[in-house]
């Protein structure tokens, strides 16, 4: 049987982009800088750099990064709506764009009259938009102010129809920047599942969301962006994770906890992971006993100590979490070296890598903040998934 071959409708080859960025303050300056002086006070800004990567038909990625990585630029030039410096974007197919919703919306006109014209601008004809406009009102559930201008919408109504009349321009390919997290929560579902009614469609979303659930949720692939350029490509849990690495340097990096000592004289040392059966190791089986165990020191001596502990699933959701306080733990004074041990009986966890996070108080202060103490990894389980595992009892009766 011949192997069938899924097409790339998005190719992304060598793209650059450059800013100039202006450094004059007002008019005035940048008429008494023009011409002569006027390259002092410019500086060239790369958002892109050499990114290359392809997208087959029918899948969904999930492009993320931090603030300033490239991901809005990346994302409108796929859509066509600035040129790159280097490179070119090649695509096939319809594309809708929901980057900046409302942006061909007219203040003046009605919400009716900007449905007709926003989507005239996505490409629809007025015949496709007529077929489709009561769907679209009714998405939207602005039905009894269709016909006010938009200038008296909430901000809310505003984004919530501009954002139907994009879904609704059925596209091959769907753009979505950071807008998935429009309107209530009511309509936040509704958004969600078109995403997935888009799916289920063979469609292709690329995705920008600073919402790592979604991407794990909803994505088949992940593109990691930094500064400008392409880290990662593959796997979404991996490429969270990797995103989350990234993060936690840039935030120790530019920040210090008071009192932190130096990470040759800290205080939690020796961290081990595993269970209890199978001993220290950074695989675990769901259902085994769980063993954290971690050395303490201090060179001066702590009367008033709690160590606290949390289990994050690659989405950073808590899985487990506990501290010797709230456990009502008999603690010594914590001078010299100690060992401190957490068990959790059967601990039920779901398949993925689980990082470890520790930090150290004495009473109210902080004295040390350890995010990646460690990690652990559990194997998937066919049939079961989710942030705990459990193996259900399944029945299948006759009748009514």
């Amino acid at each position: 049987m011949a192997k069938i071959t899924i097409p790339d409708v998005v190719r992304v080859e060598s793209i650059a982009k450059k800013f100039i960025l202006r450094k004059d303050d007002s008019l005035k300056e940048r008429i008494v800088t023009f011409g002569r002086r006027g390259r002092q006070h410019r500086e060239e800004f790369w958002a892109l750099n050499d990114v290359d990567f392809s997208i087959q038909a029918g899948t969904t990625v999930g492009l993320i990064g931090h603030n300033g990585s490239g991901k809005s630029t990346l994302l409108k030039i796929m859509g066509g709506i600035i040129t790159p410096t280097r490179g070119r974007v090649q695509t096939r197919g319809r594309i809708a764009a929901l980057l900046e919703l409302g942006a061909g919306f007219h203040p003046d006109l009605t919400g009716r009259e900007n449905v007709f014209l926003n989507a005239a601008l996505l490409g629809q004809s007025k015949a496709e938009t007529e077929a489709r406009f009561d769907e679209i009102v009714a998405f939207s559930g602005i039905g009894d102010f269709i016909d006010t201008q938009v200038k008296f919408y909430s901000s809310g109504m505003f984004v919530r129809l501009a954002f139907s009349v994009s879904i609704h321009a059925e596209p091959d390919i769907l753009l979505v920047d950071e807008v998935l997290a429009v309107g209530d929560e009511s309509f936040q579902r509704q958004c969600l599942d078109k995403i997935r009614e888009f799916q289920e469609q063979g469609r292709t979303i690329i995705l920008v969301t600073h919402g790592l659930a979604h991407v794990t949720e909803f994505c088949d692939r992940v593109v990691l962006l930094d500064h400008g350029k392409l880290v990662f490509d593959g796997d979404p849990n991996e490429g969270v994770t990797k995103f989350r690495d990234l993060l936690e340097e840039r935030r120790l990096a530019q920040f210090s906890l008071s009192g932190e000592p130096e990470l040759d004289t800290g205080y939690v040392h020796d961290v081990v992971v595993g269970s209890v059966q199978n001993g220290p190791s950074t695989n675990f089986t769901p259902g085994e006993d769980l063993r954290v165990a971690m050395r303490l020191e201090h060179p001066d001596g702590i009367r008033d100590w709690n160590v606290r502990l949390s289990l994050l699933n690659p989405q950073g959701i808590t899985a487990i979490s506990a501290n010797t306080v709230s456990l009502d733990v008999t603690r010594k004074p914590l001078t010299g070296s100690h060992w401190v041990e957490f068990v959790f009986p059967g601990a039920q966890l779901g398949n993925g890598t689980f990082n470890l996070y520790l930090a150290l108080d004495s009473g109210s202060t902080t004295l040390q903040v350890l995010p990646r103490a460690a990690t652990i990894t559990v194997a998937p389980i066919m049939g079961a998934g989710g942030l705990v595992f459990t193996r259900p009892k399944v029945r299948v009766s006759a009748g009514k």
